[in-house]
């Protein structure tokens, strides 16, 4: 006779399986959040550049990237705590920086009168009786109908506003101590470029130019910013001309801080990043040069400024490094 077989016991699922669809518990609003944290950081920052236009402005730029930041926490699930450190580490930045927008206007006025014949005689010798700026303007630019070359030295100019502040925040989300220390380099070349500001004030070709000092030239960059119509968003913190300075031209910031990271990453960049790292603070010499912003004086002057504060505090930490390591070898041999 036929032995009927029992349906087998059902198999237990393997540990760990996920659980069915129908199981999964429904997502939380703190879940809903995270996932929405991106899209409503992008499209509130693309209706800022559609509304008020591009950011140029050191208070506006800190804002944008302490949202940015504060969105990656969220979308981390860091919580309060990642909100916290945010603040913590950028806010103070944020401060700083627009204390020294603040002094940097008022540097402007120094009851000395601003320089320029120095910086032209330099420049006309390095350029054999003629300025590069003069002959490089001569040769190239053909006002109210800009060139290629023209919008690609806009971009390299007005990457001055964004380079630094972008990989300070890409140091503080991956190596924080390479934060701090390019930070440290940073404010140290700002300030140190302020105070020279005060005890030099120096004008620019182009102001040198309207003042009869040199034949007619273009402040190529915002004739072509003008050109191509780029909006730009006002400053939420700065207000009129008491932040300006038009006499803070030596040294030159915008040539230092291409030379700031250049000297900075190079140790430990890869080859294909060091053919960048040279080729920026190149591009942006010519630009500067070519839109009559700086005299090639004022360019050297800033990549010196910048040598000297990379490699003086790279000095300092290291003497600072081998102290702490012969204190704790000597506490090492005694408690031996």
């Amino acid at each position: 006779m036929t032995k009927l077989l029992s349906p087998a016991p059902p198999t237990p699922a393997p540990a760990g399986r996920l659980r069915p669809v129908t199981d999964r518990p429904r997502r939380t609003g703190l879940a809903r959040l995270r996932l929405l944290a991106w899209p409503l950081y992008l499209t509130a920052f693309g209706w800022f550049l559609h509304t008020q236009g591009l950011a140029f402005a050191n208070d506006v730029v800190f804002l944008w990237l302490i949202g940015a930041l504060l969105t990656a926490a969220v979308h981390s699930g860091h919580g309060w705590r990642g909100f916290a450190l945010v603040l913590r580490d950028w806010v103070p930045v944020m401060a700083v920086v627009w204390v020294y927008s603040l002094l940097r206007g008022y540097g402007a006025h120094t009851p000395w009168a601003p320089h320029w014949l120095p910086q032209l005689r330099a420049d006309e010798v390095l350029g054999f009786g003629e300025t590069w700026t003069v002959r490089l303007q001569h040769a190239l630019y053909t006002p109210g109908s800009p060139h290629w070359y023209d919008y690609a030295a806009m971009v390299v100019y007005l990457s001055h506003f964004l380079v630094v502040f972008v990989l300070l925040a890409i140091l503080w989300r991956r190596a924080h101590q390479r934060f701090r220390q390019l930070l440290a380099a940073y404010l140290a070349l700002t300030f140190a470029g302020f105070a020279t500001y005060l005890l030099y004030p120096a004008d620019p070709p182009w102001l040198v130019s309207q003042e009869g000092n040199l034949p007619h030239l273009s402040r190529v960059v915002w004739e072509v910013v003008s050109a191509a119509g780029v909006p730009q968003a006002d400053s939420l913190l700065e207000n009129g001309s008491q932040f300006a300075n038009d006499v803070a031209a030596m040294p030159s910031l915008h040539s230092a801080y291409p030379a700031m990271l250049l000297f900075f990453f190079w140790p430990t960049a890869r080859p294909w990043l060091r053919a960048l790292l040279v080729a920026y603070p190149l591009a942006m010499a010519f630009t500067l040069v070519y839109g009559a912003e700086h005299f090639i004086v004022d360019i050297f002057a800033g990549w010196t400024y910048a040598a000297v504060v990379v490699f003086g505090l790279r000095y300092l930490r290291n003497r600072r490094t081998v102290r702490r390591t012969a204190q704790q070898t000597a506490e090492a041999d005694l408690a031996a």
